[in-house]
């Protein structure tokens, strides 16, 4: 299993996407600062997941929610929590 995260910074509010077949470690290597996109970045927070069966799924996936498309999609899902 695949999954495809969004990380939302509490530095700036603004949202992080990536992909992992491990979401816990991941989110741990996010957390200790060991991934260079999100470092600067922290601290982190979880806001959405999906989970994918294969690589080739998430991976589309996690390039769409990138597009502009994509975020307001993220933005739509969220809606009750970015207002609240």
């Amino acid at each position: 299993m695949y999954y495809v995260y969004v990380l939302r910074s509490e530095v700036d509010n603004n949202f992080y996407v990536g992909y992992s077949s491990n979401l816990e470690n991941r989110l741990i290597q996010h957390e200790k600062g060991l991934v260079n996109s999100t470092k600067n970045r922290r601290p982190l927070e979880l806001v959405y997941y999906e989970g994918c069966l294969n690589q080739q799924d998430a991976t589309h996936r996690e390039k769409y929610l990138k597009t502009s498309w994509g975020k307001r999609y993220i933005k739509s899902r969220l809606k009750n929590y970015l207002t609240g």
